[in-house]
């Protein structure tokens, strides 16, 4: 004889179905007991790891009604699909699954701070590798002149060079007009700091702040958007936020464009 055990909690305190969500990358919800907002960054083992807009880390358990969507009570689970392979890199172009590095080309693309190397880098990296051109930063472009005559470039050799607050009249377009060079192509875009090159809504802010001339930039930023004043920790949450081309304003993408076809020329 099948047994029956019947449910006899009151309907009045049953707890109602919720919907269940599976914790894809960047799903932005938030853990009930803790408060704590972030997009799902990994998901693995019964857990889920949450990543907050200042690129702050924590784990939690997938548990039944543990996460707020849109402000609506849901349980998380494992996503089901196995990852797929990118059909495109993060700048758009068509990827080469399996494809080598090619041996480096003697031309070299030079940007101005390590912050817009490790820019490049996120976005064009893969790129780079196939066409085997190297990236590298400068610690400014005060001794840009004798930089590049020390590079010594020739048409098998060419040197492209992005400039940061490349506008008529600022320093860095005085100092860009001391080189000449048939195998040289020096560009810029019109930002003070390649910070602004990344759009504001992929950072999860309005706009970038205007700061007032003669205080430091990146300290004001951080002080103005409310973040804690330490700049290296503020790159590493900005770039965390840029994954593909689209997160990148079309002043910058055109420059870098336009560099690797000028150093990979035949």
């Amino acid at each position: 004889m099948r047994s029956y055990n019947p449910d006899l909690t009151p309907p009045w305190k049953r707890s109602a179905p919720v919907p269940e969500v599976p914790a894809e990358v960047d799903l932005v919800v938030e853990e009930v007991s803790t408060g704590f907002c972030g997009g799902v960054i990994r998901c693995e083992a019964g857990t889920v790891t949450l990543e907050d807009r200042f690129g702050k880390h924590r784990v939690f358990p997938m548990e039944p009604r543990g996460f707020l969507l849109e402000g609506k009570v849901v349980t998380l689970t494992r996503p089901s699909a196995a990852p797929t392979r990118p059909t495109r890199t993060a700048s758009g172009s068509v990827a080469v699954p399996g494809a080598r590095a090619r041996v480096a080309r003697a031309g070299r693309i030079y940007v101005e701070g390590r912050h817009d190397a490790e820019l490049v880098e996120r976005v064009w990296g893969d790129d780079l590798r196939i066409e085997g051109v190297v990236v590298e930063y400068l610690e400014g472009i005060d001794d840009l002149p004798a930089i590049v005559a020390d590079f010594a470039p020739a048409a098998d050799a060419r040197l492209g060079i992005l400039v940061d607050h490349l506008v008529p009249g600022s320093k860095e377009s005085r100092i860009a007009a001391q080189v000449s060079s048939p195998d040289v192509l020096i560009v810029g875009h019109p930002y003070i700091d390649v910070w602004e090159a990344v759009k504001p809504s992929s950072v999860g802010i309005a706009a970038w702040p205007v700061i007032p001339r003669g205080e430091d930039w990146k300290t004001g930023v951080c002080r103005s958007l409310g973040w804690p004043q330490n700049t290296g920790a503020a790159w590493q949450h900005i770039l965390s936020k840029v994954r593909t081309y689209k997160d990148l304003e079309p002043s910058l993408l055109g420059r870098v464009e336009e560099l690797i076809d000028f150093v990979t020329a035949p």
